[in-house]
Order: C-alpha cells, then structure tokens, then sequence
C-alpha cells in the first residue's frame, strides 16, 4: 500500500517551491515560464489547504474520482489538470473539472472527446518519445493523423521518459517531444518530474509535474 502524505506545512511547501524556482533559473529559463504543477496523488484531500496558503495555483491527479472529489470539495482553490492513464469512459466525468486532459493517447479517448467535448476542452497529447513496449502514449510516427483526428483543442505534448540512473539520460527523450511540438506548432511541453525536471526545463518544458520534491520538507 502506498503511504499518503500528511502533515505538510505551507511555510517548507513555500520554501521548496522557491528552491524549485532556482533551479529553473540555473538551467537557463525564466521562473515565470515553466508552470509548476503539484500532483496530488499521494495527498489526502485535507492537505491541500496547506498548499494554497504556499501560493499554489496548478495541481495534478492521476484519478479520475478522486480528482473530482478533491475538486468539488476546494471549489475555486486551483486549477486541475488530469495527469494520470486515462480511461476514456473517464473523459465526461473529467471535463468539467479539468483545464487539460494531460494524457489523451487513444481511439477510445479521441471517440469520447468527440461525443463530450467541445472548443473549450483543452487537451495534451501523451507521445511515447522512447518507444517503450507497453507504454501509454501515441508513437512519435503517428502524431500528425491524430491530432488531425482530435476533436478539440491540443495545447501541446506530454511524456513520461523510461526509468533512468540520471536526469541526463532523459535529454534525448526531452528534447525529441520539444522538436515533435516544434513541427507542429504546439505551444505546451508538459515533462519533467521531481527526478528530472532541471533537464526538461533546459530543454523547453513549459509545465514540471512535481511531488515529493514539493510536499517533502527540505526536498528540493
């Protein structure tokens, strides 16, 4: 089972997310351009007051329902986006709670969007930079058909790099999704967690999803 979080304090949150702000200006970017948005997976919907008094605007969740749930329960208090394996029966709950579907790689999603969605959905496309068997997201080849197929809005791209023993060797995979959103005139790069995220800011990550370097004291 995994531990949830609790406990966390909008003055160390505050401070990591300064920490965060720094690094974002060592790898060579403006704080102000790269979005930090703090996923919630593992934090009890009590907590997230905490992480509006730190000033946080942008948060994630990997669930559906439990996105929701959060959602209903701090109405106003962020912004949602859904980050996690989409399941398309999932996509009319999500749309009136999200500002992005994060995650949208499928047939499945693409025929829900069509019956649910509309110009004021917003969507990212989930492309598997690393063509990992097994992995969610479109191959890069197959990027251009189905953006002309989606049905709403795409914003931009998101990708999840393979497990590796260091942030560098994820550059590759990052800077094939900024070259592919490049091609297609796509403005949001959603890439980069808490293991990487300076890498994918360096090479043009406009939003960072972090947890643990965020809700950790000190973790930044």
């Amino acid at each position: 089972m995994v531990e949830l979080i609790h406990g966390i304090r909008a003055d160390e949150v505050r401070a990591n997310l300064e920490r965060v702000r720094e690094r974002i200006a060592a790898a060579g970017r403006r704080p102000a351009e790269v979005q930090i948005l703090v996923a919630v997976k593992y934090l009890p919907s009590a907590e997230l007051g905490a992480l509006a008094l730190a000033g946080v605007t942008l948060v994630g969740e990997n669930r559906a329902q439990e996105l929701v749930a959060k959602a209903s329960e701090h109405p106003g208090a962020f912004t949602w986006d859904f980050i996690g394996a989409l399941q398309s029966r999932k996509v009319p709950l999500l749309l009136p709670h999200v500002r992005y579907i994060q995650t949208v790689a499928s047939e499945s999603a693409l025929e829900q969007l069509a019956r649910h969605g509309g110009p004021d959905n917003r969507v990212l496309i989930e492309v598997n930079v690393a063509g990992e068997r097994g992995k969610a997201g479109i191959p890069p080849a197959a990027l251009e058909s189905f953006l002309e197929r989606c049905p709403v809005p795409v914003v931009g791209l998101m990708t999840m790099p393979p497990l590796a023993d260091s942030a560098e060797a994820n550059r590759p995979h990052f800077r094939a999704l900024r070259l592919l959103a490049e091609r297609h005139g796509l403005a949001e790069l959603s890439m980069g967690t808490s293991q990487d995220f300076a890498v994918a800011v360096s090479e043009g990550a406009t939003i960072i999803r972090l947890g643990s370097t965020l809700l950790r004291p000190g973790a930044s």
